[in-house]
């Protein structure tokens, strides 16, 4: 593709746009760069340029991408992606139609996220107090939090004591794209943290630092997602569920053990900040599949 293309100056518009309008991450931002130019650079060899596009090549280009084996998730953001900057050219009298009203996203198979059952839940967050490994406090009050209040890794990483309640029953969390939502703490949870926020206090007292982020290294300064995932994965090894334990997975776990003991798939939406439904309902076909296994290994018929 020529620099001099005029398609490469209107990413970098809408890229521009999105990231001061909608709050879009730098990784997201990253995402939409490469696949627009990945199309930019399709529509190139093919003799015409992006913002001319019509349905057909939109369609011929995701064919392609189908061909060459990409994970139909990555298609479908590649889609995404492409039918948000036709939707920024109408809005801004660009263009006159969006080519890719009418295409399809390609069908994703179902993938059910790994869980941790509260049994196992229960004895991995046990792990920092029965091994001593790392900061048996910190640890605990860090997995505890993360799993009761379905938290993604980075928004652990960025929780500071200012966004908990004096109580420490509840917390506001700004999420992807700056979403706030509030969270909740349970009884467990709020023990663990009562006991090691003078741990934290002590160790700072100690370094001379003040610092607002809940969670700290042994050095004194805020836990970072890397630091977190460590952790994680140091108890993991420990554990003997014989699963992939990572960070993530303690979310997943919150989400389906929510919906488990009946809560609305709306409310653990909202709790775990989720923009579409879908995102959240995959939580219910978990609960369908785990009863699937009980039910064949109980029933005398099904055995």
């Amino acid at each position: 593709m020529t620099l001099d293309n005029p398609g490469l100056n209107l990413i970098q518009e809408y890229l521009s746009y999105i990231k001061a309008v909608k709050g879009c991450s730098d990784r997201t931002i990253e995402a939409y760069q490469n696949d627009l130019c990945r199309f930019a650079n399709y529509c190139a060899n093919h003799g015409i340029y992006m913002e001319n596009a019509v349905p057909y090549e939109v369609q011929s280009f995701i064919a392609d991408l189908s061909a060459e084996n990409m994970a139909a998730v990555s298609v479908n953001r590649c889609l995404s992606s492409i039918r948000g900057f036709y939707r920024w050219m109408v809005l801004f009298n660009k263009r006159e139609d969006n080519p890719c009203c009418s295409l399809r996203n390609v069908k994703t198979p179902v993938k059910l996220p790994l869980v941790l059952w509260e049994k196992e839940m229960a004895e991995f967050a046990s792990l920092p107090q029965t091994s001593g490994i790392l900061w048996p406090q910190r640890d605990k009050a860090l997995i505890l939090t993360m799993y009761s209040a379905g938290l993604r890794i980075s928004e652990a990483a960025s929780l500071g004591l200012a966004n908990i309640s004096e109580s420490l029953d509840e917390a506001k969390i700004t999420g992807k794209g700056g979403k706030q939502r509030y969270v909740f703490f349970s009884e467990e949870t709020k023990e663990a943290l009562t006991e090691y926020l003078p741990y934290r206090a002590q160790r700072l007292r100690t370094m001379g630092i003040k610092l607002s982020s809940l969670f700290i290294n042994k050095k004194g300064r805020a836990l970072s997602v890397s630091g977190i995932r460590w952790i994680i994965q140091s108890y993991a090894r420990l554990c003997g569920t014989g699963k992939h334990i990572h960070p993530h997975i303690l979310r997943h776990s919150f989400a389906t053990h929510m919906v488990n003991s009946g809560c609305d798939v709306r409310l653990v939406q909202e709790m775990l900040g989720h923009s579409s439904l879908s995102t959240t309902q995959r939580y219910t076909h978990i609960n369908i599949e785990n009863l699937k296994r009980v039910y064949a290994a109980s029933h005398p018929h099904a055995k």
